[in-house]
């Protein structure tokens, strides 16, 4: 066999018809649900001003320093793919003053998209990817932070994930971030050499982010550090227990992890993780994360307003739901298979599968001149429920035959009966089983 001319770029996908129906249970299950949250869809381009993201996900975030997908268009405009969704939402929000006293509060949106970041492609990491999320703007009660968390949970449920855990931390308010800045930078300055490259840069401009590092020099020391709950302001302590206090009346399980961080600069006080633990998966697996944030929105020129939301990536879920197994199967059998026996039958096969479909079964029909044999087998390999059959002997009673494959039953019926009482036909055969 040739080989293709063209492939898929690097770190991306084609979805195809079995995985697509997989996504398509998980979107439409997510819009049922953070329907009855009240929250509502906002969608937004998937390419906006480089500065959207620059500046709301931090100068020092690897997002903007090493994976921004950045590009200048013909109008010299510097313009880049989104590389998550809080940003372009809020820019929404802004622009379109949906902070206006015309407008509920808190406001409550999602969104359901492709993102985009170069990185080095791996297992549940595309640089094409897609991610479910939520924000809620106008609100800095830690009861919203709490439903923002229960809605994930009960996502996650709903579709049939197992062993879920969240994890919770605070990053406190600007009062606690200064003073666990100093804390951080006073106890790692002193070990500067010994730190990665990144961690180093990183050192002065934003400590916060060398407790997220991965490099097994900087985990040395993230593991001694010290905690921000011991920095916390009194408000951002009150807000932190009323949280805790919060989810566990719904009880719902959690534990404190201090060493959270987050991807992103402009998260404060609750932040939180939701995972899967299962055997099978060799430990936890993260497949949501997000929290509260303020001044985002004034950022963008808005009035100052918190905000809370996550992000859930796509990807991973499914992974996730097909390797718990409970992913949802795939129906690929149909409704009705037509065979048409002989060229003159060519246009009625085209009018009745046409008005089977009218009616909402899933109908096929033959488009290879095939066998009456050959189209038999097609509809027993797709599993029809029932098969219509049109020769040029029921073309001339302006009739088609109608099989139930489950009983072996076959009727006689006129076409127009079938054109305008089809349900009501396949009923009768159903009730003289």
């Amino acid at each position: 066999m040739a080989k293709p001319l063209f492939q898929r770029p690097k770190g991306t996908a084609d979805l195809l018809p079995d995985q697509t129906s997989q996504w398509q249970h998980v979107e439409n299950v997510a819009r049922l649900l953070f329907g009855d949250y009240n929250f509502k869809e906002v969608r937004t381009p998937i390419f906006e001003n480089f500065e959207v993201f620059s500046r709301s996900a931090g100068d020092t975030s690897d997002v903007v320093t090493k994976e921004m997908y950045d590009f200048h268009d013909k109008g010299d405009r510097h313009i880049a793919l989104r590389p998550e969704g809080t940003a372009g939402i809020v820019r929404a929000y802004v622009e379109n003053k949906l902070y206006g006293p015309e407008f509920d509060k808190p406001y409550k949106s999602f969104y359901i998209g492709p993102m985009f970041r170069y990185e080095r492609p791996q297992a549940g990491r595309m640089r094409q990817f897609h991610q479910i999320g939520v924000e809620a703007f106008g609100s800095s009660s830690p009861a919203l932070d709490v439903e923002v968390i229960a809605m994930a949970i009960d996502l996650f449920q709903t579709l049939g994930l197992k062993n879920l855990r969240v994890a919770i931390n605070t990053l406190g308010d600007k009062q606690s971030r200064d003073d666990y800045r100093q804390a951080l930078i006073d106890y790692l300055t002193p070990h500067r050499a010994e730190l990665s490259a990144d961690s180093q840069a990183r050192l002065e401009k934003n400590p916060l982010r060398v407790l997220d590092s991965k490099d097994p020099r900087d985990q040395v020391f993230v593991a001694d550090a010290p905690s921000i709950l011991d920095y916390l302001s009194e408000a951002s302590q009150q807000h932190f227990q009323k949280v805790q206090a919060l989810l566990t009346a719904l009880n719902l399980d959690f534990e404190i992890d201090p060493t959270m961080v987050r991807g992103l600069d402009y998260y404060n006080d609750t932040i939180f993780e939701v995972m899967t633990v299962d055997e099978q998966l060799k430990g936890a697996a993260t497949i949501a994360g997000g929290g509260r944030y303020s001044g985002l929105v004034s950022v963008f020129g808005g009035p100052e307003t918190a905000g809370v939301g996550f992000g859930i990536g796509m990807e991973r879920l499914v992974s996730l739901l097909n390797a718990q197994g409970v992913a949802p199967q795939v129906d690929n059998d149909l409704d009705f298979y037509v065979v048409n026996i002989g060229d003159e039958t060519d246009v009625a096969a085209m009018q009745i599968v046409q008005a089977i479909r009218s009616f909402g079964f899933v109908a096929e029909r033959d488009y290879l001149d095939r066998s009456a044999k050959a189209q038999f087998k097609t509809a027993d390999r797709h599993n029809a429920k029932y098969v219509v059959t049109v020769g040029e002997k029921e073309l001339a009673a302006h009739a088609a035959n109608i099989k139930n494959m489950a009983t072996g039953e076959q009727q006689l019926v006129k076409l127009a009966d079938l054109y305008t009482d089809l349900p009501t036909i396949i009923d009768a055969q159903g009730d003289e089983q």
